[in-house]
């Protein structure tokens, strides 16, 4: 008699704000399929192609399921097996002689989101912060976005994204939301049904800007002069909300002026589009019953990263789009719970304990000192895929007198350069709590299959290091159990965690948190309580008080460099996850640059030609995709391949370690480059 199927809940892990219900088939301990869990009140039972291939991802043949030690050169990619023990003692030794020799400071632990499960994603923080090792500032990704976003509206939740299905003219700011945001979708969908217009504004026509009604393709890096052009029309037109603006907003007469300087004639130039355009998006912003603004990623990967957010943040003020329904902005949601400090434990860091950007990673690796870093730790992320400047990093990991240690399913370019691999749990091997950053709900997932092979938990690696260097903190000893229990009672007195179903909870269910649609409703989290046009914060950090136009392009570019590179998310890729499924890579195809035909023509590059993309920090060969949907002299090379499959290495060895404006965050979309046919480069 053939059996049921068996669907265990589980939650997507990956980086993506959707953070999806998933039900996991298992059979005698083997993942056979994946699907979205149709109970899922935001994900509503359809997942992306990228969270199908779990299975694979899981059960992969190349998937590393016992500890490794390194047997040949560096990057060689050359181990052999050893036990746990032999292992976990290697690195427990060099670490206690690292730290008697140099210092513990000597040592850094580097990760990310590479897991987004609250418990494993921070389960090494306790065991670094005791160790005394360097710590590592957590910014690579969205604090430009957050600082921006802040200055203007302030802390927490933004306007749920379901609210958009009621709005009547819809923004989406730097967002590829086909590919980044897929649940989104639906709600954009409805509004554009009952006759709502849809606006992306992106450098390049990607799958969401193809599906939109008006595609502003702007110049990178412009985006804080559109949206002043955007308010110097609504001022100019009388399309502001001047009760809202007396009521609760400060600073509205030095805006003006400061408004006044970006008419749409100056902001078409320095943006690369029509005047006209400009003019057409701000009346349809000001005449709308509901303008609502999702705002992505993209415009906070710049130098002015952190001020092209905080301008875009301030437009909806002007016309009171949070007091309708269907109106509001949107950057992220969730966050809750967020004290968690008794799994961190930030007080067992030493007091002045060094800091260490990870943005600069090669840097840190190559010339840092007093004292050098002598143990890189790495879980949770692919810095040799993912850090900027990647040829630095490279670099870095190929002393000989660093001992670099990786956590990790697969063999990743960062973990090639190992001494010491350790087979690293996917995520429906171990249980944690989930907390989200594209809707309001929070959820539990509990192991779906037992390990594979040797394989083993974050936290239980760091708990096992830890009785070796016999540190005897509680946290070291807790389960996942008692990390979730702990960091639910600690929370229970935030207003968002009011009122949570914990039986449901418990059950693996997904329980919204105790967020309203419209936070904006009763004020705004900023120092004055007021929508801040003008910041006193911003001033007393000596930064620009009102929002400005002004662009940073890339300094160590200069004008040697005619183009400019951005790297946006590929549709099947998640940062570097899912390079390791070979049906995924074989969809993905061969790494690709777009260019546009007059910059190819120039050139003398036809389509589907190897072509070498270069400057001063390094160069990648990638497939010209010779076509319009770029600007003239934009390149776009969508994905983030794993450098190793590719003939000349990522294109992270493009991107420049200089930080944000705010936030201390890489301006990852900041480059200046050169295009070439690669044979011209070979005969060179």
């Amino acid at each position: 008699m053939e059996r049921p199927p068996m669907w265990k809940r589980a939650v997507c892990t990956k980086d993506c704000p959707d953070t999806c219900g998933l039900l996991v088939n298992v059979e005698d301990g083997v993942v056979i399929g994946v699907k979205g869990d149709p109970d899922h009140p935001y994900t509503n039972g359809f997942i992306c192609r990228k969270a199908k291939s779990f299975p694979a991802h899981v059960h992969g043949d190349a998937r590393i399921t016992t500890p490794l030690k390194r047997t040949g050169p560096k990057g060689s990619g050359q181990f052999a097996p050893v036990s746990w023990d032999e292992a976990l003692s290697e690195v427990a030794d060099r670490m206690q002689s690292v730290a008697a020799e140099n210092g513990p400071e000597a040592i850094l632990p580097y990760s990310y989101a590479g897991h987004m499960g609250i418990i494993h994603r921070n389960a090494g923080h306790a065991f670094f912060n005791k160790l005394g090792a360097s710590a590592l500032d957590y910014t690579i990704c969205g604090p430009a976005a957050t600082a921006g976003f802040q200055a203007s509206l302030g802390k927490g939740p933004s306007t749920e994204i379901q609210q958009a299905a009621q709005s009547d003219f819809i923004v989406i700011w730097g967002s590829n939301t086909l590919t980044t945001n897929v649940h989104a979708w639906p709600h954009f969908k409805q509004a554009r049904k009952n006759g709502a217009t849809l606006v992306v504004i992106d450098p390049y026509r990607n799958r969401t800007a193809k599906a939109a009604d008006m595609h502003v393709m702007l110049r990178p890096g412009t985006d804080a002069a559109l949206a002043l052009a955007m308010m110097h029309v609504l001022i100019h037109e009388d399309m502001v909300d001047v009760d809202f603006i007396a009521a609760r907003t400060v600073g509205f007469e030095e805006l003006k002026d400061k408004v006044a300087e970006y008419p749409p004639s100056r902001a078409a130039d320095i943006c690369g589009i029509e005047e006209d355009l400009i003019i057409e998006l701000a009346r349809g912003y000001g005449k709308a019953n509901a303008p609502y603004i999702r705002t992505g990623w993209g415009p906070a990967r710049q130098l002015r990263g952190g001020m092209a957010m905080r301008t875009i943040a301030l437009l909806p003020a002007l016309v009171n789009a949070f007091a309708k329904p269907g109106g509001g902005i949107t950057r992220s949601l969730g966050g809750a719970p967020s004290n968690l400090d008794c799994l961190k434990r930030p007080d067992l860091r030493p007091a002045g304990t060094r800091v260490v950007n990870m943005v600069e990673l090669g840097n840190a690796l190559t010339s840092l000192d007093n004292p050098r870093i002598h143990l890189l730790y790495v879980y949770q992320s692919n810095p040799v895929a993912v850090a900027p400047q990647s040829k630095k990093v490279l670099e870095g990991l190929a002393r000989d007198d660093l001992f670099t240690v990786v956590q990790e399913l697969y063999l990743t370019d960062t973990a090639r350069y190992a001494d010491i691999i350790l087979p690293g749990a996917s995520f429906l091997e171990m249980a944690d709590i989930y907390r989200c950053y594209g809707h309001n709900y929070i959820q539990i997932a509990e192991p779906a299959i037992p390990p594979v092979g040797e394989c083993r938990s974050t936290l239980s690696v760091f708990q096992d290091l830890a009785a070796r260097l016999g540190f005897n903190d509680e946290v070291f000893s807790m389960t996942e159990a008692d990390l979730i229990e702990r960091i639910l009672d600690d929370n229970r007195d935030s207003p968002f965690m009011r009122g949570i179903d914990l039986p449901a909870l418990k059950a693996g269910r997904a329980v919204r948190l105790n967020i309203p649609a419209n936070p904006y409703a009763h004020g705004f989290n900023t120092p004055s309580g007021k929508v801040e046009f003008y910041s006193q914060a911003m001033a007393d950090q000596g930064l620009p008080p009102l929002p400005d136009g002004e662009i940073w392009r890339d300094p160590e570019g200069g004008d040697a460099y005619p183009l400019e590179c951005i790297t946006p998310p590929h549709h099947l890729l998640l940062n570097s996850a899912f390079n390791e499924v070979d049906a995924i890579r074989e969809s993905v195809g061969v790494a690709a640059v777009m260019i546009h035909p007059r910059t190819a023509e120039a050139r003398g590059i036809a389509d589907g030609a190897q072509v070498r993309v270069f400057n001063d920090r390094g160069s990648c060969v990638l497939q010209a995709h010779v076509t319009e949907d770029t600007r003239e002299e934009l390149l776009v090379a969508e994905g983030l391949h794993w450098p190793g499959l590719l003939p000349g290495g990522g294109a992270n060895q493009l991107t420049s370690q200089r930080i944000t404006d705010m936030g201390n965050t890489c301006a990852f979309h900041c480059n200046r480059v050169e295009v070439e046919p690669l044979k011209q480069s070979q005969d060179n």
